[in-house]
């Protein structure tokens, strides 16, 4: 194995069941179970994942237990609902280890209609639009990304040096402001984006409320 796949999950065994048979041989795979009530870390397990349990809420709680369980100089982080294929890793784990990038992030493209949401992806534009003004300056190699990372690839250590503090749904954010300003080289690559698995719900874009609340963890990072 060359690359831990990280799958922060609350409440995602729907998802699971079929996800984790697609997850390329080149990956390992850590569950971090952020608070299920619907026996995720069961349906992982018996699955051949390894577990972890992170009781503090939110993204970036599960991602970093994650990241400290892994083992291997690589990680992943793919959102554990379904909607992205594992197999889209595989190009970007090999833009990390040929040293093309120091990180590989994936760029969302619906495959169809209705699976991003009008006031996530307004979040999203409106995020990015803001980091690309601020960082314009404070980037050694600029800022080009046009998608919040929802799928990545870097060195374990390298993700380690940029000591990120979020915990919460800023973490992503967090962590793309300061890998630019740390001069890290950044590669983007579209990678489809589906429908969740039924059985499941997005913590993010599943309501108004949802996305509101994670834009303000968003705007709380950069500010």
């Amino acid at each position: 194995m060359t690359c831990t796949l990280i799958l922060p999950c609350r409440d995602e065994a729907a998802a699971l069941v079929d996800l984790l048979p697609r997850v390329p041989v080149e990956f390992e795979v850590i569950v971090v179970d952020n608070g299920s009530s619907d026996g995720t870390a069961d349906v992982a397990a018996r699955l051949g994942a390894t577990v972890v349990h992170e009781p503090v809420p939110g993204y970036g709680a599960a991602v970093h237990a994650g990241v400290l369980a892994a083992a291997t100089e690589h990680v992943a982080v793919m959102d554990g609902d379904g909607s992205l294929d594992p197999a889209d890793l595989v190009p970007l784990l090999d833009d990390v280890v040929s040293g093309r990038a120091t990180m590989a992030v994936g760029r969302r493209r619906p495959v169809a209609r209705g699976v991003w949401p009008w006031h996530a992806r307004l979040g999203n534009r409106l995020v990015l639009g803001w980091m690309r003004r601020r960082l314009a300056q404070e980037s050694p190699n600029g800022f080009v990304v046009r998608d919040i990372a929802p799928i990545r690839v870097c060195r374990r250590d390298d993700l380690l040096s940029l000591e990120l503090r979020d915990r919460r749904f800023g973490y992503p954010v967090e962590l793309l402001q300061q890998a630019a300003r740390a001069g890290w080289r950044i590669t983007e690559r579209p990678v489809a984006y589906g429908a969740r698995a039924r059985g499941t719900r997005s913590k993010v874009s599943g309501s108004v409320r949802g996305t509101v609340r994670t834009a303000r963890d968003f705007w709380r990072v950069l500010a």
